[in-house]
């Protein structure tokens, strides 16, 4: 018995309409896969992000952390704040920019974009 891969990542979510649209239209993400009043996934580079409202899934504001690779992190912090999103100011390090975010319930997005060699 091994680990194969990573089935999906998942966040608990109290509104679905509103995490979905904050997730969409906010984010950019394309919903793909299953969907319904309780669960939508996304796919993003062949992995399978999820959101729930159901009791499973865990309390909404205590998810992990989902980190999202950006081509222009500078560019989609501008579009961020331009939607009203509020979304730290990048900080460095030695390989890459960071900034955070947090969706409707609460739960930790993470922009990340790694520096070209």
């Amino acid at each position: 018995m091994s680990v194969r891969e990573i089935a999906f990542i998942m966040y608990p979510v109290r509104d679905m309409q509103a995490s979905l649209a904050f997730y969409r239209d906010v984010i950019g993400l394309a919903p793909s896969g299953l969907a319904s009043d309780a669960w939508t996934e996304f796919d993003i580079a062949g992995a399978t992000f999820g959101i729930g409202a159901f009791p499973q899934v865990g309390t909404p504001g205590n998810a992990g952390a989902l980190a999202l690779e950006i081509d222009d992190l500078p560019a989609m912090r501008e579009r961020l704040l331009a939607l009203g999103t509020e979304v730290s100011e990048p900080y460095e390090t030695p390989i890459c920019w960071i900034s955070q975010l947090r969706d409707p319930d609460g739960n930790t997005i993470t922009l990340h974009q790694r520096k070209r060699s």
